[in-house]
């Protein structure tokens, strides 16, 4: 027995998931498609930063050639297919947040970080884009919260605080880059989402039933690990039918909202539920309307729920609206 203890003396100590390192496991908005659409809205990323700290801006991203260097780059875009005027991620978002993290590392108030969750939604995944998402990472590493790689990866690293966190989801070709290559005692820069269940085809009406009534246990069964450390919903997994089927927000829907936001902390994930928007047609911002309730009163009531049940990420369009709630 002694000799046991020895042993487990000299192991190196890994921390547990640490729920509270974000916002101390409260709601933080998430500022969904937080990018121009063909040259339009490039306010967005300005406007999601004015609703506050912590905030979450959502950047999808392309592989585009520079037309000035005949060299490719990671673009924010709506499409893989890319013309090249798309702007650049390194300028449209990390230059831009520079004179916010630059004063926050010098400020050093740890407690309030991190302040930006800068989440990654891959439109193509070809190898070169995610090592140049990499590499573009590493030339900002001193701005990102990193944890160290394990040799086992069920072994979670405790975060080492910086002022962004970043968080990609869940495709196996972004883990074979951003983990699976990282060795043993580097440094992860960003963290991938968990695998919900795959349900095998079925009619769109069957699959949606058994997205909303399978137990959470059933579709997230397996435990974080120190590269997947967030669970990404849409909306489909709380109601039948996603946003356009939805009718009045019952007491059911408040109980499977909580059950999943439950069982995602059980196990030790941020959850994130995508995308929570209710507007009229003609206040349409070039959103779209793929996740619209179709009032403000039943956004409202979506909204509500979610902070009251602990979504770790709420996504909306409507940045200032929701931040207006969560205040």
């Amino acid at each position: 027995m002694r000799t046991l203890l020895f042993v487990l003396a000299g192991l190196p100590l890994f921390g547990q998931a640490n729920l509270d390192f974000l916002n101390h496991n409260r709601p933080v908005l998430d500022a969904h498609n937080c990018y121009p659409y063909k040259g339009d809205f490039r306010d967005r990323i300005d406007r999601a930063l004015r609703t506050g700290f912590p905030v979450g801006i959502e950047q999808d991203l392309a592989w585009a050639i520079d037309p000035a260097t005949g060299k490719g780059r990671p673009v924010v875009t709506h499409t893989a297919k890319t013309t090249g005027s798309e702007p650049a991620l390194r300028d449209y978002f990390f230059e831009r947040v520079r004179p916010i993290v630059e004063k926050a590392l010098v400020d050093n108030d740890r407690a309030r970080w991190p302040l930006i969750v800068l989440h990654f939604d891959f439109k193509s995944v070809q190898p070169e884009l995610l090592h140049a998402v990499w590499d573009l990472l590493g030339e900002y590493q001193s701005w990102i919260t990193t944890a160290a790689q394990t040799a086992d990866p069920r072994q979670l690293a405790a975060f080492e605080p910086k002022p962004l966190l970043v968080l990609t989801e869940d495709a196996d070709a972004q883990e074979d880059v951003f983990f699976k290559q990282v060795p043993v005692g580097g440094k992860l820069r960003l963290f991938g989402s968990a695998h919900t269940k795959e349900i095998p085809s079925t009619p769109k009406t069957e699959h949606d039933r058994l997205l909303a009534t399978l137990p959470p246990e059933e579709l997230l069964p397996a435990p974080p690990t120190n590269y997947r450390r967030w669970w990404n919903n849409s909306w489909y997994t709380v109601e039948e039918g996603g946003q356009h089927k939805a009718g009045d927000w019952t007491a059911r829907e408040d109980r499977r909202l909580r059950a999943l936001v439950d069982h995602a902390h059980k196990l030790g994930y941020w959850i994130r539920c995508w995308t929570l928007d209710g507007f009229d047609k003609g206040e349409d911002k070039g959103w779209g309307d793929s996740y619209n309730f179709g009032t403000h009163e039943a956004v409202m009531a979506r909204w509500k729920a979610a902070i009251a049940a602990g979504v770790n990420l709420i996504a909306s369009d409507q940045y200032e609206d929701l931040a207006k709630v969560m205040r």
